[in-house]
Formats: structure tokens, sequence, C-alpha cells
């Protein structure tokens, strides 16, 4: 018996991408996600958050397991450094979101991929969350993110690839186009 692998381009499952795509294009309620993070404080700044539950596709979806994170400050910051900041996991996210957007578009356009490195910086003014100047804002005053790709394309088409994912990125849109925040306290 022959046991046979399908190779996926970049590792990405193009046909069900396309199938989704296609599928939810039909029944666009499907598409109506609801992401959730719970998260509880540890001490310190020190807090702990999980990922378990979401709804998409018209019902409850549970990860295959569930993720915990911890974020905290540095020592600098007189904390215990049990964790990267909060900010820094927004940097993390928008990385992800872009890297893996690059992977699809390249498995779609049949462009093989090598190696995608991202490297991200934000700079940010710390007066401002200290109360030190109340016109400083409190968070990034700007992102930079620089790619290298590796692939078997142009420069042109690599930075199509790059284009395309900023485009349907959810994380960057997220941070350029913020949608409103409710915060609610429940005692």
């Amino acid at each position: 018996m022959t046991t046979s692998v399908i190779q996926l381009p970049n590792g990405v499952n193009v046909d069900a991408l396309l199938g989704a795509r296609e599928a939810l294009t039909e029944a666009p309620a499907g598409a109506k996600f609801v992401w959730r993070a719970e998260s509880e404080w540890k001490d310190g700044t020190h807090t702990e958050s999980k990922l378990d539950g979401f709804f998409g596709l018209g019902e409850e979806q549970r990860h295959v397991r569930e993720f915990r994170y911890d974020t905290d400050h540095p020592e600098i910051f007189a904390a215990e450094d049990e964790g990267p900041t909060p900010v820094e996991m927004i940097l993390v996210g928008l990385a992800g979101c872009l890297t893996g957007g690059i992977a699809s578009v390249a498995a779609h356009r049949d462009i093989t991929l090598h190696s995608v490195t991202a490297t991200l910086e934000a700079d940010m003014d710390i007066q401002g969350i200290l109360g030190i100047d109340a016109d400083i804002r409190n968070g990034f005053n700007g992102i930079t993110v620089n790619f290298q790709v590796d692939a078997d394309a142009s420069e042109d088409d690599i930075a199509s690839l790059v284009a395309q994912s900023q485009k349907r990125s959810a994380v960057f849109d997220i941070i350029t186009n913020p949608g409103d925040v409710t915060v609610n306290v429940n005692q």
C-alpha cells in the first residue's frame, strides 16, 4: 500500500481557502466572527490571558487547544518581566498576520517561498503613559515593518505579495483604521 502526501504550496491549502471564500459569498452570515480573549491579573503588572472559544460559521467554535499568554512589563519599569509587554503583543499580531498573508497570497499565485522574515519597530514616548505630558499620546507614534522575502519571483512580484497581504490583513486594518472600543465594569 502506497501513501501519497499532498504537497501544499508554501504549506497553505489554497483550495480550502478559495472554497471558504465561495461558500461565504453565498452565505455571508457565516462570515460574521466574534473573537474572544479572557485575562486575569496575577500580580504587579503581570497578567495571564487565554484564548479558547470563538463564534464563527454561525456557531460556537473552539481552538484545537487553549492558548495562554503572559504579559508584563520589563524590570526597568519595576516589574517582574513575566512576559512581553502588551504593546509588543500588538507587534507580534501584526507580524503574524502580514507574514501569514504573504504565504497565502504567494501560494494562490503559485509563487514558492523559501523564507520570509519580518522585523517590526514601533516608537513610543512613555511620558504620555506616565502622565508626565498630557499632550503626548500613550500609544505608538508609528510602526515600521521590514520584510526579507526569498522567493521564486521577481522583486515586483514580491512587492505585490506584500502589498496584497497588507491590503487583506485584519491586524493592519485594526491598527490603521481602529473601530470603537467599549469598556464595561461588571460587578
